[in-house]
């Protein structure tokens, strides 16, 4: 019965096992090896085992504070990927409240407009805000039919905040509202007899009982927002690099696949330990 069950459970675990070994282990497992490799002239690699390419990333000029050029597009991204998670917490919470607070059938529809734009390609949609934000888009038109000065959005780091926020606010909404749909509501009636306030009650009581979804939703927004390459390029026009164009570009008209590899073994390392130390500290809190 045991060996059947192993068999079973072996059948239905393979594919998805399958494919995250072949798509996901494997080239990440080739990015490693790539990143100690030299470089080839013509892109790709040479066969020699090198640290070449972790040197010129860890390599500081004294004249610009010891700070290179990557250094700065690696810290930019981390914060522009803190401001969006932080911009669609602030956003998703309420509106994941208020969904959660609806009858049934408001519910639903609610729901389905926010997952409206997943039915959308991505690059569709952020070409759509690039209209809306041009010089002569949407947004301009109307301040200037009212009389008000144009402001420049366009290609400017606003725009791609906006298109990050954007992009990324369902995937916070969604796991908010799975947390705050569950949450027993007998328990705010038990803080109001005992005489808390509304802010109280929300810190001490709703907030720390749908905390794991505002970790799910801060996690699924901040990895994928952080090495974003549509955005900064669709919507900063180039002039604004992030993490994922420096990789772009290191794989491309660089032809440096092992500096490339080693920009994304430094960010897989540090998006990891990052992960792991949230998790840890959540475990102890929760053991306490």
């Amino acid at each position: 019965m045991g060996k059947r069950r192993s068999l079973y459970l072996s059948f239905l675990l393979g594919p998805g096992a399958f494919w995250l070994l072949m798509f996901f282990v494997v080239p990440s497992l080739l990015v490693v090896v790539y990143s100690f490799m030299e470089r080839s002239s013509s892109g790709g690699v040479i066969w020699n085992v090198s640290l070449e390419a972790y040197a010129k990333l860890f390599t500081f000029d004294p004249e610009s504070l010891f700070v290179n050029d990557f250094v700065v597009i690696f810290l930019r991204s981390f914060w522009w990927a803190v401001l969006t998670t932080v911009a669609c917490l602030l956003i998703g919470y309420p509106l994941a409240f208020y969904i959660a607070q609806q009858k049934p059938t408001a519910r639903m529809i609610l729901l389905f407009m926010v997952m409206i734009p997943f039915w959308t390609n991505f690059l569709v949609r952020t070409y759509a805000w690039k209209f809306i934000l041009n010089n002569n888009g949407l947004i301009n038109t109307v301040l200037s039919s009212l009389g008000m000065q144009r402001i420049p959005l366009i290609n400017t780091p606003t725009a791609v905040l906006i298109g990050l926020v954007y992009g990324s606010l369902p995937f916070m909404v969604l796991p908010l509202y799975a947390s705050i749909e569950k949450f027993d509501y007998t328990l705010v009636e038990a803080g109001q007899d005992l005489g808390a306030n509304y802010f109280r009650i929300f810190t001490r009581v709703f907030l720390p009982l749908t905390m794991p979804g505002v970790a799910a939703g801060c996690i699924l927004v901040f990895i994928p927002a952080v090495g974003q390459y549509v955005v900064p390029t669709i919507l900063g026009g180039g002039k604004v690099a992030m993490l994922g164009n420096i990789l772009a570009q290191q794989f491309g008209a660089a032809l440096n696949w092992p500096f490339g590899s080693a920009i994304a073994v430094v960010f897989m390392i540090l998006l990891m330990a990052g992960v792991l130390i949230y998790f840890a500290v959540e475990r102890e809190e929760e053991a306490v």
